[in-house]
């Protein structure tokens, strides 16, 4: 089942706004390469890094492209991973997480113990993910993601540029302004390769045990760690900001 997005490529608004967003997307990537170099994007493989990979590729910049694999991917995310060396004749780096570490985290929480409590989770995403992402941002001066502010109320606020004092570094959102329709006339236009869960109700795609579909309506985060609360429902990678006071 092809992912419906209820839009026509013929809308001449989507298409009008499409062409002003790849033009300004095109021109901050290029603008990252030239002054904040080395850069890289942190690709999920998700639709909106293959959007930011296809536009990296064209324009042949000077951006490293690298991915996370926790062990516990889907096998549609490694195919879409060597689809990409196909299509682009690129070889993303992959990081890995620390050996000795997922053999602490397996032995003391459980090789499925991310059910069990948020700790527990976070700790898995902690060895999983954030501690690779650490060693791949090692020595950049700034990292691209994919993130939109309509993906969550979490993200509502993103902003196009913004310092990562975690990591005290620049962080790029080149796609914070995009919509859903957008990303996909994208992707439909230029042929771009995607993960085939997309077409089976998987908007967000991230470990195969922390993963499901969403139905109509839901929030397109509503498939990451369903069992939690939704209110916190991020991995650390993009840490939420507190709220202002008196909110």
């Amino acid at each position: 089942m092809k992912r419906d997005l209820a839009f026509s490529l013929d809308d001449l608004q989507l298409r009008s706004a499409l062409a002003d967003k790849v033009q300004a997307a095109t021109a901050l990537l290029s603008d990252i390469a030239r002054s904040y170099a080395p850069a890289a994007l942190a690709s999920s493989l998700g639709a909106e890094d293959m959007v930011l990979t296809d536009l990296i590729a064209k324009q042949a910049l000077k951006i490293e492209i690298f991915t996370l694999d926790t062990g516990r991917l889907h096998a549609q995310t490694y195919r879409l991973l060597q689809k990409i060396t196909e299509h682009y004749g690129l070889r993303l780096r992959v990081l890995y997480p620390d050996g000795a570490a997922l053999e602490r985290l397996v032995a003391e929480r459980g090789i499925n113990g991310f059910f069990d409590s948020v700790e527990n989770r976070k700790a898995c995403c902690q060895v999983r993910k954030v501690e690779p992402l650490a060693r791949a941002l090692a020595g950049k001066r700034a990292w691209i993601t994919g993130l939109r502010r309509a993906q969550s109320l979490n993200r509502e606020s993103l902003p196009l540029q913004e310092h990562d004092t975690t990591r005290d570094l620049e962080k790029f959102n080149p796609l914070a302004d995009w919509q859903e329709q957008e990303v996909w006339a994208y992707l439909r236009v230029y042929g771009v390769p995607y993960n085939t869960l997309h077409d089976r109700g998987f908007p967000s795609i991230g470990c195969e045990p922390c993963t499901r579909a969403v139905t109509p309506g839901e929030d397109v985060r509503a498939g990451r760690w369903w069992w939690e609360h939704p209110g916190g429902r991020e991995c650390g990678l993009h840490p939420l900001k507190p709220a202002p006071a008196g909110d």
